[in-house]
């Protein structure tokens, strides 16, 4: 997949468990755990939107584009 979910490194660097950010947005611990290891294909703008404001953060400091075509 081209895009990479950074979610892990945020948490880190925030002190955060996933199970309270979960909490703290109101998403199942299961799909936030889908999507920090990348196992979804989408997600609403309302849950990234919720996660930003939680963490403090930008979109981009969770969601990284890799050009795979240019990978060798």
């Amino acid at each position: 997949m081209a895009i990479i979910i950074r979610l892990d490194r945020v948490l880190v660097e925030r002190k955060m468990k996933l199970n309270e950010l979960a909490e703290s947005i109101g998403i199942s611990n299961v799909n936030l755990s889908n999507l920090k290891t990348g196992k979804v294909k989408a997600i609403r703008f309302s849950t990234l939107e919720a996660i930003c404001r939680t963490l403090d953060c930008q979109p981009g400091d969770i969601l990284e584009f890799v050009n795979i075509d240019n990978e060798e």
